[in-house]
C-alpha cells in the first residue's frame, strides 16, 4: 500500500527516532571498570573499591589532573577504603569503617594522601577539608615500566603491617598501614594459659615474635616440650624453636644442643619441612 505524501515526512521522523533509541541502548564496555580487592590483614581485613581508567596515550598527572589539586584517585567516583578494625597510618589513628581516599599530586617532593568522610561525593568538587580524618605525606617512586591501567594493590602484608600501593603512568606511591594486634593476642594468650591444658607453644610464639620477651618465650617453649615428652613424643620443631630463642638470648652452647636434638628427631620422624637442614644452618650461624 502506498502511503499518502502527507504521511511520508512523519514516517521518516518516526524511523529516525526508533533508530536513535536503538543506538542509545548499545551497552559499551566501561572504560574505567570497577574493582574491589580484599586483603586479610592484622586480625581482620582491608577492602578497597575503585575504578580503573587507562592512560590511552594521555598525560594524566600534571595535565588532566593538575599538580597541587585534590584528585579523587581513580575515575567515576572517589576510591573507598574499608578497614575492618582500627589501624594507624603514619601516626594517625583511624577507627574501623569506610573512608574516601583523595590525593594531592606534587610535581616535586611528596604527595599528600587524604582519608576523608565524604562517602557520597562523586568527584573532587564535593571534597571538604573539614571532613578529613587523616592527612599524610608519602614519597613518589618512579616506575621503570609504565603502568597503563590505574592500579591499587596491597603489598608487603605482614601480621602487623601492610602497604597500600597506588600506581599509574610512571609513578607509584606507597601508604604504610599498621594494626595493633599485640594487645588483642596478649589477652587471648593469657586467657588460654588459664585453661587445664594451655597451648604453651602458641604462647611461646606470641612472646617471641610479637612481645619480644625472650625469657617468657623460653619458659613457654620449655613447658610445651615437657608436655610432649611426658606423652612420649619428641617434638623436633619445638627443639628448633627453643634453639632460636636461646641463640637470641646469647646462649649459643645450649642453642646448639637443642638444634642437634631437632635435627636428630626430625630425621627419625621423616624430616618434614626439612628441619634437619634448618637446624644445621642455625648451628652454622653460631660458629
Amino acid at each position: 500500500m502506498k502511503l499518502p505524501k502527507v504521511l511520508m515526512p512523519l514516517m521518516s521522523c518516526l524511523f529516525l527516532f526508533i533508530s536513535a533509541v536503538a543506538i542509545a541502548q548499545v551497552d559499551f564496555p566501561n572504560p574505567s571498570p570497577t574493582q574491589t580487592i580484599r586483603q586479610n590483614f592484622g586480625m581482620s581485613a582491608v577492602e578497597i573499591t575503585y575504578s580503573r581508567p587507562g592512560v590511552k596515550g594521555r598525560k594524566i598527572i600534571g595535565y588532566n589532573e593538575p599538580y597541587g589539586s585534590v584528585w579523587r584517585t581513580g575515575a567515576n567516583a572517589p576510591t573507598k577504603i574499608r578497614f575492618y578494625s582500627a589501624v594507624e597510618i603514619k601516626g594517625n589513628k583511624l577507627d574501623s569503617g569506610t573512608y574516601v581516599l583523595y590525593t594531592i599530586p606534587a610535581e616535586k617532593g611528596d604527595w599528600t594522601v587524604i582519608f576523608n568522610k565524604g562517602l557520597k561525593n562523586w568527584g573532587s568538587d564535593q571534597y571538604k577539608q573539614e571532613e578529613d580524618v587523616a592527612r599524610v605525606t608519602v614519597t613518589t617512586e618512579r616506575k621503570r615500566k609504565p603502568v597503563e591501567t590505574f592500579t591499587i594493590q596491597v603489598d608487603n602484608v605482614k601480621p602487623e603491617s601492610c602497604d597500600i600501593a597506588v600506581m599509574w603512568e610512571d609513578w607509584m606511591i606507597s601508604i604504610p598501614v599498621t594494626a595493633n594486634v599485640k594487645e588483642t593476642l596478649r589477652k587471648q594468650v593469657e586467657a588460654d594459659l588459664q585453661k587445664a591444658t594451655p597451648g604453651y607453644y602458641v604462647a611461646a610464639q606470641f612472646y617471641y615474635e610479637y612481645d619480644h620477651n625472650m625469657q617468657k618465650a623460653l619458659e613457654m617453649v620449655e613447658k610445651a616440650i615437657a608436655a610432649n615428652e611426658a606423652a612420649g613424643r619428641k617434638p623436633y620443631w619445638q627443639y628448633y624453636y627453643k634453639a632460636r630463642i636461646l641463640k637470641d638470648l646469647g646462649k649459643k652452647a645450649e642453642a646448639i644442643e637443642q638444634a642437634n636434638l631437632s635435627a636428630k628427631y626430625a630425621k627419625e620422624q621423616g624430616n618434614r619441612n626439612n628441619y634437619v637442614q634448618q637446624s644445621e644452618d642455625l648451628i652454622k650461624s653460631m660458629k
